[in-house]
Order: structure tokens, then sequence, then C-alpha cells
């Protein structure tokens, strides 16, 4: 089979292809330099419309810091003022007041003559009344000793209360016990040394607690076998038998089982006779002697 021979017209024509070469490098070459001129146009890479801005930001940041400064001051200034004046309205103040307190003075200095002139009548009568008095009290000593004459008749052996006796049942007594009385009577304390001394403190706390001769009672009877301390308690003497017992048992140990407690009738003497030889003996201690020329304790 023969060859078709090719003809000059399917020939590929290359002109066109430069053309449009030559229009992209001219369009290229023209974004260059207009590139370059907007280059040249900017400092360090901004506009001048953007270097004045920046320019004006920055003072309007110093500006700021230095009325921050001011104001600050301002107020500091402005927070004295407040306070001086203040204290000048609070001085103001008492300055009108001691004014007027002044003034009422000076209004009352007459009322307080007259007064005062009163008062010393009034003193001079009391005065007198006072004389008199004394005058009469030689006869009114001779009345009230005729008064407590009287009064000590109709008190006499058979007006007295009668005594009471102390009945050992229920207390819970054991075999080769020691028993120390101790009376709880309204607002003191009479606490038995043996059958016939005693000694009366004053139930409450701080004489309790300071009292020698209190706290040498407990401590001797602390220290006595098989010993037990039983509040006589009055019908108004619990009180008394709580301080007691609580500061016996804060302050020297002493147990439950040691403590009793026996409610007794009546206002008269204490009658033990039925305990028998159960009832505890311990010498009572000398009384103190008083220093010399120091007064005599009542």
């Amino acid at each position: 089979m023969t060859r078709r021979p090719r003809h000059k017209a399917d020939e590929i024509m290359m002109i066109p292809f430069l053309d449009i070469l030559c229009s992209l490098i001219g369009v290229l070459v023209l974004i260059i330099v207009v590139l370059v001129i907007a280059q040249t146009q900017r400092i360090n890479g901004r506009t001048p419309e953007e270097l004045q801005r920046a320019q004006e930001f920055i003072r309007m940041q110093k500006m700021q810091k230095e009325n921050a400064i001011k104001y600050s001051g301002l107020t500091d200034k402005l927070d004295k003022l407040t306070k001086t004046q203040d204290e000048s309205r609070a001085k103001k103040l008492a300055a009108e007041k001691l004014s007027e307190m002044l003034r009422l003075a000076e209004m009352n200095q007459e009322k307080n003559k007259e007064s005062a002139s009163k008062l010393q009548k009034e003193l001079e009568d009391l005065l007198v009344e006072i004389r008199g008095l004394t005058a009469q009290d030689p006869d009114l000593k001779a009345k009230i000793a005729e008064l407590q004459a009287a009064v000590a008749k109709l008190q006499g052996p058979e007006n007295k209360e009668r005594s009471v006796v102390v009945n050992p049942q229920g207390s819970g007594l054991a075999a080769g016990s020691v028993i120390f009385f101790v009376d709880a009577a309204g607002d003191k304390l009479t606490y038995f040394w043996n059958e016939k001394e005693k000694a009366v403190v004053s139930a409450v706390p701080e004489v309790i607690v300071a009292d020698a001769g209190f706290n040498a009672f407990l401590e001797a009877v602390k220290k006595v076998p098989q010993s037990k301390i039983i509040f006589l308690t009055r019908d108004d003497g619990m009180r008394s038998y709580n301080l007691a017992a609580g500061w016996a048992q804060s302050q020297y140990k002493y147990p439950v089982a040691q403590l009793g407690k026996l409610p007794v009738p009546g206002r008269g003497e204490l009658d033990m006779k039925l305990f028998g030889n159960l009832v505890g003996k311990l010498p009572a201690p000398a009384p103190e002697k008083p220093a010399p020329g120091a007064p005599p304790k009542p």
C-alpha cells in the first residue's frame, strides 16, 4: 500500500503561540514595574498614612499614661480634701455644741446659785437634826437594851428549837467505817472534827476554795483509813452541799463512795449519838495567833 503524501497545509503554525507568550511576558513585566513603584513609595514596609496613624497611636498612649498619673494624684488630693472637710465639719459641730453648753451654763448660773443656797439651808437643818438625835442617843440605847432583854427572856430554854437526832439507817455504812460530818444549811457549812469540836465556813465558792480550816479538814479526813464524809443537808442546804462535795472531789480526789448525803429535818443542833463509835475523831487545829500589831479577827 502506498503512503499518502503530506500536503503543506497540514504543517503547525507557531506564530499564535509566540504572540501569546509575548503578551504574557509583557503583562508580567508590567506587574513587576507596578510592584517596584509601590514598594518605593513605602517607608519600612508601611505607607505614609500607616506611619502617621502609628505615630498618632503612640502619642495617644503617652497622653493616656500621663493622664492616668495625673488622675491618680488628683484622686489622692480629692480624698484628702474630703477627709479635711469631714474633720472641719466635725470640729465645727463640736464648737457649736460647746458654745451652746457655755450659753446654757451662763443661763443656769443664777439658778445654780439659788439651788446652792437652798442646799446649804437644807444641810444646816440636817446638822441641827443630827445634833438633836445625838443628844437622844443614850435614851435610844437604853430602850434597845430593854428590848433585847425582853427578846432573850422570850427565847428561854423552853422556846429553843429541839436538837435533831441523826439516824444512821439508810446511810450505807460498811463495818469499820469512820464517819465525819458536815452540816450543810443555808449559806454556811459546819464541819465536825470530832463529837465536840466544830468550825463554820461560809458556803461561797471563793471562801470554800481559800478557807485554810476547811481545806485542812478535807485533807486530814482523806488520810484516815475507811473514812467517809456524810453531809447532813437541811431543807435549804442543797447548794452548800454541791459546792463542798464538788470541791472535795475536784481538789482532793474524793471518790463518790467516800461522800454521802443524809437529809435532816428541822433547824436544831445535830445529835450524832446513834452513830456510836463510828464517829471520827480528829484534833482540831489550834487557832492562828494574830501577828503583832495586826487587828483581831472578828
